[in-house]
């Protein structure tokens, strides 16, 4: 192989040196709105810029198996259900900056320090030199060559990466679930209950202040114009996360009952105009 052939190869082209410059930019932006935004919908939201970004990146660079993975596994599946986790909760919950384990956060930046240093130390210790190119590497097909390291070369990591999600999971699936000791009560038994202990025989009321806001945080409003605590769940309640519209709601309905008022009056006066 001569030196000009070996210089092109490790040429980039125009198209390609524009494609990094563009798309890099808009994936840096993203990683740091994804640390910076005070909204975790918003950082998920940038998260998943990065990562589709990143996909183009390995689409590019003739990695097919993964971009397309990071596009339906990564972008298409975990971040929607973090997405979907986000906003059941509710996305105008002030994230809690008290820490519930001490030390936590010297503990993740030592974390992050360490993984910075493992990040650095790989990256000086690759060989350019001995660089094989993409047509070696995937010489019978990105997806074969892909399966030929995972299954030979790095099947032991590869397993007990497999062991450790398992794991993962089913310590996850153990900790959240409740056994139960008692049968559970049908609907007919609930409502014979609460006819015995006499409260609240209807259905709950629905969270919401007439017909502008329906939000499950903001409270509906009784005849009298009081919030009514019934209408709005009890760990909203108790984390504080009850917004009170009763003013606004009650002004409004004062104006609508003005306007109201004066069409009416319009309407006599047009009335006796035309006797």
């Amino acid at each position: 192989m001569t030196a000009q052939t070996l210089a092109a190869a490790y040429t980039t082209s125009t198209g390609e040196a524009v494609q990094f410059w563009i798309l890099g930019t808009v994936a840096v932006i993203g990683a740091l709105c994804t640390v910076l935004m005070k909204k975790s919908v918003h950082s998920a939201l940038c998260l998943a810029g990065t990562m589709v970004v990143l996909a183009v990146f390995y689409l590019a660079n003739g990695a097919y198996f993964l971009g397309i993975v990071q596009i339906v596994v990564y972008t298409g599946a975990i971040m929607m259900l973090f997405l979907f986790v986000v906003m059941l909760i509710g996305v105008t919950a002030a994230d809690s900056l008290k820490e519930t384990i001490k030390g936590q956060r010297w503990l993740a930046a030592l974390c992050g320090l360490g993984f910075g240093i493992l990040l650095i130390a790989g990256i000086g210790s690759a060989s350019l030199e001995t660089f094989n190119g993409l047509g070696t590497a995937n010489a019978g097909g990105n997806v074969e060559g892909l399966a030929a390291l995972i299954f030979t070369k790095y099947v032991f990591a590869f397993e007990i990466t497999g062991a450790l999600l398992i794991t993962a999971a089913v310590g996850a699936m153990v900790l959240t679930h409740r056994e139960r000791t008692e049968r559970a009560r049908t609907q007919r038994e609930l409502a014979e209950q609460r006819v015995r202990e006499g409260k609240q025989l209807p259905p709950l009321p629905a969270p919401g202040v007439y017909a502008r806001h329906n939000a499950v945080d903001i409270a509906g409003l009784l005849p009298d114009g009081t919030p009514s605590e019934l209408t709005v769940n009890r760990t909203l309640r108790a984390r504080g996360q009850i917004r009170d519209v009763s003013t606004q709601a009650l002004d409004d309905l004062r104006a609508l009952e003005q306007r109201a008022q004066e069409r009416l009056g319009r309407e006599r006066d047009g009335e006796e105009a035309a006797k």
